[in-house]
Order: C-alpha cells, then sequence, then structure tokens
C-alpha cells in the first residue's frame, strides 16, 4: 500500500521552528552546527521546513485551518461548530487579532515568516553537512527552496506586497536594518517564480521510493505551483488594478503596478503548458474510476459520480500532482458526512455532519445539459423551488417516489457526485453492491439526518459529498475511514489554468476549448460549443474572450468546489465583491413537510468590502514598525 506518509513517518521528530529544535539536542548544546553535523540530524531539519505547509484540510475549529474553505461562500456552519476561518466569511476580520493571520502566526495560522527563516538556515547550513552525496544534498536545497518560494506565495496572495526574506538578518542587527519595508508585489511574484527555477533542474521527476517519500516535491509540482504563481500573478488583482494607485510605502515607493500587462498572461500560458508536459510525461492523467481494481460492480451513472469524487479522494491516484501529506483529511469527513445516514445508528456521534453547503453554491452546477441553470432554455429556472417526486429512470440520483425539490432534477453529474441532499442517493458507507438499496438522505424535521443535537447539524440541508472517501463505513459507534493526504494541485485544475491563460492571451480557440472539453467529458457532458449552442440562451458565448472567461471562471468553480479554489479565484478575478454580498440561504430544516422544507431560508447577508481583497497586517505590527505600511481600508 502506498499509505505511508511522509509526515506521518516523522511526527515524532518534526517540531514546528527551529528553535524548539535546537532545544531538543543533545546534552542541550542548542548550536546550528550540531544541527548539520550528520545526516540523520540534517534530514529532520528539512522535515522541519516541510511541517510548515499550511494544513489545506483543517476544519476542527482549532489552529491551522485553511482559510478558503470556511472563509468563502462555499460551505456554511452554525453557532455551535465555528472554524476559524468561518470568522472570515461573516465579516469578522480586523486588525487587532486577524483571523488566519499567516504574518506573525496566530488566529488559526501558522507562522509562514518563521517557516521562511528555518528554510534560510537549512540553505545557509547545509552545504557542511559532512556524510552526504552532493546529489542528495542538491535536491533537498531544491526542496527547501521550493519551500521557501511556496511560503513567500501563500503570503503574497493573501497580502499582497509583502516583505521578501531572502537571508535571515543576524542576531546583532540594527533597529532600522530590522524595520523592513513591504516588497512591491511584482517584485513579491518575480522572487518566488525565481526561486522555483532555481529548483527545478534538482528535483526529482518522481518519487522512488514512494513508502517513505512521497508528498516531497517533484519538478512536476514545483512546474505546476509555477504556473498557479503566474496565473495569480497575471490576474486582475495583480495586474493593472488601479484601486491600488494611492498604496504606497513611506517611502512614497509604489507597491502596486497599476498598467496592465499582457505579456505576464503570455507568461502564464507558456509555464502552464511546460507543468502541463512535465506532468503528462511522468504518467499524470484525468482519473476515471475502474471497476478493475475494485469488487463492486455499478451503474455507468453511479461511475460518472466516482469519475468526480474519487479524483480528489482516492490517495495518489494518477490525477493527483501534489498531495499534502501535512495535512491529511480526516475530521472533514466526520463534518460532511450526514448524521444518521444509516438510520439503525442515528445515535452515533461518529457522523456529525456540521458542514453545509448554501442553496447558491448548489445552484453554480449546470444542468445536465451542461450550461448554467439560468441559462439552459430547456429547464424551467422559475420553477426551481417547485416540489417533484423521484423516478425510477433516476433512481441513481433520486430516491423513486420521494418528494424533493425541481432544484435536484435535471443536474450535471457532478452535483450528485459532490452534494448530499434531502431525497437523494448517498452510494458507498457500507452499500457497496448496486443490486442493493443505497443510503439516500433524509433530512426534514424528525427524520434520520435532521436537527437533533446542537452541536451535530446541516444548517442548510445540503452536504459536501464529495470531501467523503466512499469506502468509509459507518459502524455502531465509530466511522471507518479512508483518510487522504488533500489533493493541493490536481490535472484538472491545471488544465482550467491553462485554459483560462490561453483566452487570456489570445482569445477562444480549439486548444482552450479542447482542454476545457476534457474535463466536461470525464464528467458525463458534451463540449463547450456544442452545448451552448444546443441549450442556452446565447448560444454563441464561447466564441468571445469575455463569455469564454465567464464560462472558464464557472467551470473552475464546478470543477474545483471544496476543494480550497473558489476562495481565491474571487479575490484574484476581482469579483469577489459581486459574488460575497449576495445572500446565504438554505432549506427551512425545521420543517417537517415537503411544502414547508423545501422555501429558502435566509442564513446570512454577507458583505464584502474592496479592503477584504487583501488581509490586514495586525496592529501589532504596524506600532512596531512604522515602515510596515497597512493594508488599504484597513
Amino acid at each position: 500500500m502506498r499509505n505511508t506518509l511522509l509526515i506521518a513517518i516523522l511526527i515524532t521528530s518534526v517540531i514546528t521552528s527551529c528553535k524548539k529544535y535546537l532545544d531538543v539536542v543533545p546534552d542541550n548544546i542548542a548550536t546550528i552546527d550540531h544541527a548539520f553535523n550528520m545526516r540523520q540530524q540534517a534530514e529532520k531539519f528539512l522535515f522541519t521546513c516541510y511541517n510548515y505547509l499550511p494544513r489545506h484540510s483543517a476544519m476542527s475549529g482549532s489552529a491551522d485551518e485553511n482559510p478558503a474553505l470556511g472563509g468563502g461562500d462555499e460551505l456554511w456552519f452554525h453557532n455551535f461548530y465555528v472554524p476559524s476561518s468561518w470568522n472570515i466569511a461573516r465579516g469578522y476580520q480586523n486588525v487587532v487579532n486577524p483571523y488566519d493571520n499567516f504574518w506573525q502566526g496566530s488566529g488559526g495560522g501558522i507562522d509562514l515568516y518563521q517557516g521562511i527563516s528555518d528554510c534560510n538556515i537549512f540553505l545557509e547550513n547545509i552545504g557542511r553537512t559532512p556524510d552526504m552525496e552532493q546529489g542528495e544534498k542538491n535536491r533537498w536545497i531544491a526542496e527547501v527552496k521550493f519551500l521557501k518560494a511556496y511560503y513567500h506565495f501563500y503570503l503574497t496572495r493573501m497580502y499582497g506586497p509583502i516583505p521578501i526574506k531572502k537571508v535571515n538578518l543576524p542576531v546583532n542587527a540594527s533597529p532600522d536594518v530590522v524595520k523592513v519595508h513591504r516588497d512591491p508585489v511584482d517584485s513579491c511574484f518575480n522572487y518566488v517564480v525565481a526561486l522555483i527555477d532555481e529548483a527545478i533542474p534538482d528535483l526529482p521527476e518522481t518519487i522512488v521510493n514512494e513508502a517513505a517519500e512521497l508528498g516531497r516535491i517533484t519538478r512536476p509540482i514545483a512546474l505546476a505551483i509555477k504556473a498557479e504563481v503566474l496565473v495569480t500573478a497575471a490576474s486582475p488583482l495583480f495586474n493593472g488594478n488601479t484601486d491600488y494607485a494611492n498604496f504606497k510605502d513611506n517611502r512614497g515607493i509604489a507597491l502596486f503596478n497599476t498598467t496592465y500587462d499582457p505579456q505576464k498572461w503570455v507568461r502564464a500560458k507558456e509555464a502552464c503548458k511546460a507543468a502541463i508536459d512535465a506532468c503528462h510525461a511522468v504518467g499524470n492523467k484525468l482519473y476515471y474510476y475502474s471497476q478493475s481494481n475494485r469488487q463492486y460492480d455499478i451503474p455507468d451513472t453511479l461511475k460518472l459520480q466516482m469519475n468526480i469524487r474519487n479524483a480528489m479522494n482516492e490517495k495518489w491516484n494518477a490525477e493527483i500532482i501534489w498531495a499534502n501529506t501535512n495535512s491529511m483529511v480526516d475530521n472533514l469527513q466526520i463534518q460532511s458526512t450526514p448524521r444518521g445516514l444509516d438510520p439503525s445508528k442515528r445515535a452515533s456521534r461518529s457522523t456529525l455532519g456540521n458542514c453545509a453547503v448554501p442553496l447558491k453554491t448548489a445552484a453554480k452546477f449546470y444542468t445536465k445539459n451542461g450550461v448554467p441553470i439560468d441559462e439552459d432554455k430547456t429547464w424551467d429556472y422559475s420553477g426551481r423551488f417547485a416540489l417533484i417526486q423521484g423516478t425510477e429512470e433516476s433512481k441513481n440520483y433520486l430516491v423513486p417516489e420521494y418528494t424533493t425539490a425541481k432544484m435536484n432534477e435535471g443536474r450535471e453529474p457532478r452535483y450528485y457526485a459532490d452534494l448530499g441532499f434531502d431525497g437523494g442517493v448517498w452510494y458507498g458507507q457500507g452499500k457497496f453492491d448496486a443490486a442493493e438499496d443505497m443510503w439516500y438522505v433524509s433530512s426534514k424535521k424528525g427524520d434520520p439526518a435532521a436537527n437533533i443535537a446542537n452541536d451535530s447539524y446541516n444548517i442548510t440541508g445540503i452536504w459536501p459529498k464529495k470531501y467523503v472517501n466512499y469506502v468509509n463505513v459507518i459502524q455502531d459507534n465509530t466511522y471507518a475511514r479512508e483518510n487522504y493526504p488533500w489533493p493541493v494541485m490536481r490535472l484538472a485544475n491545471l488544465y482550467l489554468l491553462y485554459a483560462e491563460a490561453l483566452n487570456e492571451a489570445d482569445g477562444p480557440s480549439p486548444e482552450a476549448y479542447s482542454y476545457l472539453d476534457k474535463i466536461r467529458e470525464r464528467a458525463g457532458l458534451q463540449g463547450v460549443v456544442d452545448s451552448w449552442a444546443a441549450f442556452a440562451y446565447n448560444p454563441t458565448k464561447p466564441a468571445t474572450r469575455e463569455g469564454l472567461r465567464e464560462i472558464i471562471q464557472r467551470e473552475r468553480t464546478i470543477e474545483l468546489m471544496f476543494e480550497g479554489q473558489r476562495f481565491w479565484d474571487l479575490r484574484r478575478w476581482k469579483t469577489a465583491i459581486q459574488e460575497l454580498n449576495q445572500p446565504i440561504t438554505g432549506w427551512d430544516i425545521e420543517q417537517k413537510t415537503p411544502e414547508g422544507y423545501y422555501r429558502e431560508r435566509l442564513l446570512y447577508q454577507q458583505t464584502f468590502s474592496l479592503k477584504d481583497y487583501l488581509w490586514p497586517v495586525r496592529e501589532l505590527e504596524i506600532f512596531a514598525n512604522k515602515n510596515t505600511v497597512q493594508n488599504p481600508g484597513w
């Protein structure tokens, strides 16, 4: 089995900072010399650098959370289950103690500058470790350069212009030297890309020792993240953003270049293609469910759903370019499985189901014809809240003769793969034989998946099924789970980045369509041009740059739903003001009858303003260092 995870193996030896590491040196000799005097000790320091990778899947209400999961509009919660990032979604971000503060490491965030410092220590000292071949040293150096670049990128994406930390300051540095300025945002992106370029030649193409090293950085990983960095740098938030024309430091240096540069998209396009070629060369491909290695024979409609669910949660499948072994998806599965999915185990506390999906998020998915529900001329958008009953024909999606909403009928396979809802079939979790009746969600008041406990219920009546591995089994008092490392980058994401860069650089083209259509075909849909021509009110929409841009953005939202991409996409596209000022609604979960339950209920009115595009720097930092100017609006 390929389930030996790098960080899990080394958890007893990996620590969270250089200082803590040095504190446990034998005989209390807290010296850098000791940390690098043997390969074994240096390897511990290497894994210390890895240990700062953000926990992409954390949603437990504790530290190290992913702001991209709870901080946007894909998921919603209730007041008895409050992830730190949800405070951002509700407009509670602040300057006194910012949520998910990765600059200093507070409010649920990791101190990424400490991580960068430890990377610098490693790079400055690994050269004198004696019992190592130079080839291995070069690989380790390349890995740490990548990590250092990634931490700078993570901060830049949050804060915009940040102080670049090329080297650590000496302990005796004067106060004037310590009080650093923020670097212009273009300089930040350029530095990140340059570091990745330095790392690429010495990274391995693949991991040979999978049992011990899966999760470590390879050349395709570095090229894919470089592509993501350059697409981000080319996007409207960072490319010609005139909203920040007056954003300058106390020297008068402009921190944003407000002139749009089309060459940034050309550079991003080339980087995406190079990354795709590298991934293809080592065998990365879009995931398709195969029953050849499974004992379960399922119909084609369910296979389509498994194409989509498993692309994310079947660990180390061929689509995964980079999975973060520092971030295992465990608690998130518990929070995404409806309580009472198995009615006989309704009282079990092993499934909690607190992760809820707003109706606006469910509405993003296409109809079965592959176009948005409000653009499909054959789909009754105005009647989406009307009541219907499942039929024998749709039994792999909807329970026959069960009353549900029209909203749930005639949708694309990704809708049924990603979402659990009242009257919807839920494949797996102990029932794997298609000839056997499958689980289904029943969540009206008094039903098995309804609210029976203050700390474990779903506020909207819709669950993010995509997180839940189908081989998990609900038992009497336990929930046997197949955990998996968080997929930071998969091939579908890279295809979509390439399609976006192609369209922005050159306009609509057969190549841009082809990369979109590869993903749509896997989801059981026709190609973009054919779908719009046959079913949309505006059949020529894919033929214009603006129209195809909107389609690509919608396709990214659907394909990468719940994977932490939409949060950053809305910001880099500068569309968050439109998207995150809409109401959060759900079904009326306290009602017993279908007529009462299927009414749209307002849960929250989100607010998002210009200042929210960038994180605030903690107020204490601004007071301590007058050279670190605050982000606009804060």
